[in-house]
């Protein structure tokens, strides 16, 4: 009955979204070709109704596999400083006025740079804690997070009015888009993790258990690892560098699906990818809904249901 009523209020929204923002599409003129409620519709809303169900589905997957490798029930890209790394990098691409790297886009190279490389560090850095101080490692990424908003700051404070404007959309986070590049290029790279924890599926849910119980199957963890962890810093670098930060969504989702399944994690792929996009597009639903002259940043609205939640979490796990 509780999973009813959940998808049932996220696809409410879900329907609700296509009518939601400042501009009142026409339902008389919507099917009229060339007419304003139908490119409204088609360039604006369509295109951001599949991008935030595919950033909720690759967030909710990424955090669902931070989880599993790491063994905590907090650790997301978010909690452990890899979006704020992406962020970092897609700032200084920035400040440096690069648009192209051999034909591909400077921010999102330099947004998968940041991640990869915080990835790296918190790899090198857990080294030297014992296996039971998962929690260092978890405050090793807040303190990096903090490091990185610093470092961020010392980039306002040397840009110009227009850099600072456009890298203050990557603190906080937007669905705003025209067309649909960005779109197919989130789902090109959301494709690519989703395919990869379905093939290691088995492999991933042994990990799950220990990294002896997989070593005894023949299962190169460390390679895996490494794999899981470079894909994931691929798919966090661009879609940050694409709507900017949005935390919390790997946080909830994961949880909210253990709760409803109760399943192993090789059977919770695709409904955790399902119901990541859903949440997202509800927390922009409202977003929208209750926006006035200004849109309400969706970082705002995650971060708003995300930090009373990761409190929850805290909490709980201590009792």
């Amino acid at each position: 009955m509780t999973k009813f009523f959940i998808y049932a209020f996220l696809i409410f929204f879900t329907v609700l979204s296509p009518f939601a923002g400042t501009a009142t599409l026409d339902f008389n003129t919507l099917l009229d070709s060339g007419s304003l409620s139908q490119r409204i519709f088609l360039e604006l809303r369509l295109p951001r109704i599949l991008l935030a169900f595919v950033v909720g589905g690759t967030l909710a997957l990424a955090g669902l596999l931070f989880q599993t490798l790491f063994r905590n029930a907090l650790m997301t890209p978010f909690t452990l400083g890899v979006s704020g790394g992406a962020v970092l990098g897609a700032g200084i691409a920035i400040k440096l006025g690069v648009a192209l790297i051999l034909g591909i886009s400077a921010v999102s190279i330099f947004g998968f740079i940041g991640a990869l490389s915080t990835v790296i560090l918190l790899i090198v850095l857990s080294r030297y804690l014992k296996r039971a101080e998962q929690e260092s490692l978890l405050l090793l990424g807040i303190a990096l997070s903090f490091f990185y908003t610093s470092a961020l700051m010392v980039i306002f404070y040397l840009s110009s009015f227009t850099e600072t404007a456009t890298i203050m959309r990557f603190t906080m986070g937007s669905l705003s888009i025209v067309g649909y590049e960005s779109v197919i290029i989130i789902s090109v790279i959301a494709a690519i993790l989703v395919l990869t924890l379905y093939f290691k599926r088995f492999e991933l849910q042994i990990i799950a258990i220990s990294d002896e119980q997989a070593s005894l199957k023949g299962i190169n963890t460390k390679r895996l690892t490494y794999l899981f962890l470079v894909i994931t810093s691929l798919a966090i670098g661009v879609l940050v560098s694409l709507t900017g930060p949005i935390g919390f969504i790997g946080l909830i989702i994961p949880h909210m699906i253990r709760k409803l399944y109760q399943k192993p994690v090789s059977e919770l792929i695709f409904p955790v990818f399902f119901l990541g996009g859903l949440f997202l597009l509800a927390c922009d639903t409202l977003a929208r809904f209750f926006s006035t002259g200004s849109e309400i940043p969706i970082g705002v609205i995650t971060a708003l249901i995300g930090g009373p939640f990761f409190i929850y979490l805290i909490i709980s796990k201590q009792r």
